[in-house]
């Protein structure tokens, strides 16, 4: 009898473990990406620039470069919410950032807490961005080539290949965040009782 219940709430751990796993995390050198409730993918890096970034409505955030990636990572409060779409923003910033004329979209996939989509900047280069989402989290991405969009996107889609010219801008330097402008730009708010 006690056997069994004693499996029965393992069992019900393990699960509920499982579930709380984040979408994305970053281990030693690892970004790590929750794919199922039984598999994260890794990714290594290195040469890592980080900033802490901090405002009112934040409870964690930063900003982490490395020479072809840029993640802004932003863990809210609970009580607060975005002032529109958290990517329609993000979007807005890096091509303010980037001084983009034209900023044509040339791939977009959707899959449970992920979108991928591909941008060709200019007419002169492409610039890869995934979206994650969880509860009151939001992580942009910036691959500045292909390696881990790529990488990332094949756990969903087995068959994808980076089918456009290989144009890419490793010179570009992304020092921007949605946390760090969200007093100019009110980004967040208090949610409403």
């Amino acid at each position: 009898m006690f056997g069994a219940l004693f499996e029965g709430l393992k069992f019900a751990f393990k699960k509920v473990t499982k579930l709380s796993i984040p979408y994305f995390s970053l281990e030693e050198n690892d970004l790590r990406f929750k794919i199922t409730s039984d598999y994260s993918f890794k990714y290594p890096i290195s040469n890592i620039e980080t900033k802490t970034r901090h405002d009112a409505y934040v409870l964690d955030a930063y900003t982490l470069k490395t020479k072809e990636i840029y993640i802004e990572y932003i863990h809210t409060y609970s009580d607060a919410t975005w002032n529109g779409q958290a990517f329609g923003h993000f979007l807005s910033l890096l091509k303010e950032n980037i001084g983009a004329k034209r900023f044509e979209l040339v791939d977009n996939y959707e899959f449970s807490h992920y979108q991928f989509q591909t941008y060709f900047v200019d007419g002169s280069y492409y610039l890869n961005v995934v979206y994650l989402y969880e509860m009151n989290k939001d992580i942009f991405v910036i691959d500045k080539k292909y390696s881990l969009f790529q990488a990332l996107l094949k756990n969903f889609k087995k068959d994808y290949k980076f089918s456009f010219d290989e144009k890419f801008n490793l010179d570009l330097d992304f020092n921007f965040s949605l946390v760090k402008k969200n007093s100019i730009n009110n980004y967040f708010r208090v949610t409403s009782s």
